[in-house]
């Protein structure tokens, strides 16, 4: 079964988390973010992911998440749709979250399993109804266990997507046979959900699995590549989407190069570093406590982006 395509009322397709520019002295950078948004938009993207984990969202105090969104949605203008992250540890905090982002009409709000705190599977669809109660828009299922430590079922998200309470799911879980199951008993209930993988070197499995579209942290630095890949995958084009996803699991390399690094300091700031070599932002500067990449793993990345043929 071939992916949907995107529609007024069902978001599927790319939809790239994005990454937050940021000035040598951590500042937001509004031209670097123009500039970026403005890459994204002309790839060929189907909507954006403000405040996600690419966008270093825990690192943000309040103040600078509204700052980001205020300038995120105002750049986009509605030319696509605007997902919202509202991560945070437990229900009041997010629901806070969404009445602080409701004056910039998202398309939706994302949210992961409540963390810290420790939950099981009652407390976390209890979450989920009490998001969906309060929400002004569609809400979306961040499945992120690396981070939050808990496994969303597939059984709970489609029975909350067939009750209304969710929109679809980003699966960043890096469980292909969940995801499996979870598109399969989705295709059962007549696809209340829609589906967006995590993924960004098997997003062609993904698809062949069951999924609608792909939120690739990757996405920032090749929009058009996933953009073409999703196109191959709704028309059928399985030797495009083949080889397309070849040449983006190479451009996936540039995560690795960093030595010393680990999560969003080696992943995230690998995409600023290569979005700095492609003229898209000013800096690769990285929130607090994080660093920077700097040395022979910044030359590592732009020889990648060479050998992918974005410079």
């Amino acid at each position: 079964m071939s992916p949907r395509t995107p529609t007024a009322d069902r978001l599927a397709g790319v939809v790239p988390p994005l990454v937050t520019p940021l000035t040598a002295d951590g500042e937001l950078d509004l031209p670097s973010l123009e500039r970026l948004i403005a890459h994204q938009i002309d790839g060929g993207v189907d909507g954006i992911f403000a405040l996600g984990s690419s966008s270093e969202v825990a690192y943000f105090e309040d103040a600078m998440r509204e700052r980001i969104l205020e300038a995120v949605t105002g750049i986009v203008a509605g030319q696509v749709p605007v997902l919202v992250g509202v991560i945070d540890m437990q229900t009041r905090r997010v629901q806070a979250h969404m009445r602080a982002a409701e004056r910039f009409s998202p398309a939706g709000y994302v949210a992961t399993a409540p963390f810290y705190s420790i939950t099981g599977p009652e407390e976390i669809e209890r979450h989920f109804r009490l998001l969906a109660e309060a929400a002004s828009a569609p809400v979306w299922a961040y499945d992120l266990p690396v981070c939050v430590h808990t496994k969303l079922g597939a059984d709970m998200l489609v029975r909350l997507g067939s009750d209304g309470c969710l929109a679809g799911v980003k699966d960043s879980s890096g469980d292909d046979v969940g995801f499996r199951r979870l598109a399969a008993l989705n295709r059962a209930a007549g696809s209340p959900l829609s589906l967006l993988t995590g993924h960004e070197v098997v997003v062609d499995g993904a698809y062949l699995a069951g999924a609608d579209g792909v939120v690739p942290g990757l996405g920032n630095v090749d929009p058009a590549g996933y953009a073409r890949l999703h196109r191959a995958a709704v028309s059928e084009d399985w030797a495009a989407m083949k080889a397309e996803q070849e040449r983006l699991s190479r451009l996936f390399e540039i995560v690795f190069q960093p030595v010393g690094k680990v999560g969003p300091a080696a992943g995230v700031g690998a995409f600023k570093t290569a979005l700095r070599a492609l003229g898209v932002i000013s800096t690769n500067t990285m929130s607090e406590p994080m660093s920077p990449i700097e040395g022979e793993a910044v030359e590592r990345i732009r020889t990648l982006l060479v050998e992918t043929e974005l410079l």
